[in-house]
Order: structure tokens, then C-alpha cells, then sequence
């Protein structure tokens, strides 16, 4: 399979799967709409669920490239501003990426469903966000750029509510202005709390 090929099937599984879910995706018409015969789908996968878990690997894969996880962390900020523009690039990303988007989409919609998806919605939408932060502000508070406090409390402070409302945005896209100045303003009252102006 070539790679241009792989990657028509992916994004077009992708999209379909996005809007319709796993089992409202019907095989036929994603064949249709590829232009493929079942016996030249049937060359590159098995079956409509070897394709569900080739869509998830590439989900993840981009987002760790791209967003960034534990295992791929951004510089440490040096600075409270430096992590209001980190949390915006992320942010920005998050919002306004396709791909990102739809993979969103996928887990809000099949994470009752499958468990694996289920596992990637705690990691995605909580945990793996707070592992990052936790790292970010264990970091931020040994270079004196936020106070001293419980890295993985404030983590959960910082990340929970602006989860939340990048939700609210999927749910009501005409939001989206508003809900990016509640989050700006949040980051910038935590930044008050718990930023230290005058480093050691």
C-alpha cells in the first residue's frame, strides 16, 4: 500500500467516522466514496475494525507530534508569559485544527462504546493533560516562575476548566469567541494567583 494511498483511506475513514460514529459507519460507503472495491479495500485491511484501530494509532500518533504528551514535552516555560503562549499555541491547535477536531469528536461520541477509545477520552480530555502540566509547573516552580504549591493539584486547577470549556466550544461552535476570552482571563487569574513576579 503505498503511502498516499494509506493515508486517502485514513483521513477518509477519519471524517466518516467522526460524523457518524463506528457503527453508523456503513463500509459501503466509505468505499464508495474512496472509490475502492471491496476486494481493493480488502488488500490494505481486514476488516472495518483493523481500519477503526489503524484510524486510533494515527489519531494518537499525530496528537503526541503535534500537541505534545509526557512522552514529548514542550520546553519548560521560563516565565509566566511564556506559559500564557504556550497554553494559547495549545490552545489554537486544539480549536482550530481538522484532524484534532474530528479525533475529539470521535472519543465524545465512542468512548461508552470501546474501551480503548474510552481510555484515549481520560487520557486526552484529563490525565494525560495533567501529567504534562504537573512536569510544566514541577519545572516552572524549580526555575521560581510559580510559587511554591502541589504541582499536580495545580495541574488539575489549570487544565479542568479549560477542558471543559474546549468541550463547550465543540458542542456550541458559536461560542467559540466567548469562550476563548473566559479561558484567557482564566490563565491570567491563575497567573496572578500563583505566579511569582520576582524570581529567587
Amino acid at each position: 500500500m503505498t503511502s498516499d494511498t494509506k493515508d486517502r483511506i485514513l483521513v477518509t475513514a477519519l471524517k466518516m467516522f467522526s460524523e457518524r460514529g463506528y457503527e453508523g459507519t456503513n463500509l459501503r460507503e466509505l468505499l464508495a466514496e474512496l472509490g475502492f472495491t471491496k476486494a481493493a479495500f480488502y488488500k490494505h485491511y481486514e476488516s472495518k475494525e483493523e481500519l477503526w484501530n489503524a484510524v486510533l494509532d494515527e489519531m494518537c500518533i499525530y496528537y503526541e507530534e503535534h500537541f505534545g504528551s509526557i512522552k514529548n514535552m514542550p520546553p519548560i516555560p521560563e516565565s509566566t508569559d511564556e506559559l500564557k503562549k504556550l497554553t494559547l499555541k495549545m490552545l489554537d491547535f486544539t480549536m482550530h485544527d481538522e484532524k484534532i477536531i474530528m479525533t475529539r469528536k470521535i472519543l465524545l461520541i465512542e468512548q461508552f462504546r470501546d474501551d480503548r477509545v474510552r481510555e484515549l477520552a481520560t487520557e486526552h480530555f484529563s490525565a494525560g493533560l495533567e501529567s504534562m502540566f504537573t512536569t510544566i509547573f514541577e519545572g516552572m516552580m524549580k526555575n521560581g516562575s510559580l510559587k511554591k504549591d502541589h504541582p499536580a493539584m495545580l495541574a488539575f486547577a489549570y487544565t479542568a476548566p479549560i477542558s471543559s470549556l474546549i468541550q463547550l466550544c465543540d458542542r456550541e461552535p458559536e461560542k467559540n469567541r466567548t469562550i476563548m476570552r473566559r479561558i484567557k482571563a482564566y490563565i491570567e487569574h491563575f497567573i496572578s494567583v500563583y505566579g511569582n513576579q520576582h524570581k529567587d
